[in-house]
């Protein structure tokens, strides 16, 4: 598969990276061949959050490059998200992808944004990187509209993942486990 990432072409992403405070995995999202292996994928996760930790990215983004890509990052609570591109992205590109995905998940959270709260709602946190990016094109920024379709891919939008019955929550882990198979 080529690589398009030159000037002028589509922007692409590499990764969207959500980790908790201890550098943790709660939702990642590669599309990327950069790194072929769980194991690069993991050093690359805990190389990007060793690095960021002691920043303060709590009021605004941050920017880092590290092995040759620019990294845009955001801590919310104890949640750390990350956006990576290529070193030849444009950063504000990135960092409105960034934000789109924080403020959807701001949104879909209720503004309870934090570790407990993401994983007992993993499954829309995963939805919403899929209404976000595509192969690593950028498909939707804005935060209202990307909460508004995960709502609607959600068996029952108005019930959090919590409160469905147990055939319900098993009934949508299957549809997203099916869909992330197919693609």
């Amino acid at each position: 598969m080529a690589n398009f990432s030159t000037h002028g072409a589509c922007p692409s992403i590499k990764n969207i990276l959500l980790l908790d405070s201890e550098g943790k995995r709660v939702a990642v999202k590669y599309y990327s061949d950069d790194w072929p292996t769980n194991a690069a994928k993991l050093a690359f996760e805990k190389s990007v959050f060793t690095k960021t930790q002691k920043t303060n990215a709590r009021t605004e983004a941050e920017i880092a490059m590290f092995e040759n890509n620019i990294v845009i990052y955001k801590f919310i609570q104890d949640l750390h998200f990350f956006v990576t591109g290529g070193d030849d992205e444009n950063e504000l590109i990135l960092a409105t992808v960034l934000q789109g995905f924080s403020d959807a998940v701001a949104l879909l959270l209720r503004n309870n944004i934090d570790k407990r709260e993401a994983l007992e709602n993993l499954d829309l946190i995963l939805l919403c990187l899929d209404e976000i990016v595509d192969g690593g094109m950028i498909l939707e920024t804005d935060a209202s509209v990307i909460e508004g379709k995960v709502a609607a891919h959600s068996i029952d939008a108005g019930a959090p993942l919590s409160e469905q019955t147990l055939t319900q929550a098993l009934a949508t882990a299957r549809e997203h486990l099916t869909r992330s198979l197919l693609k």
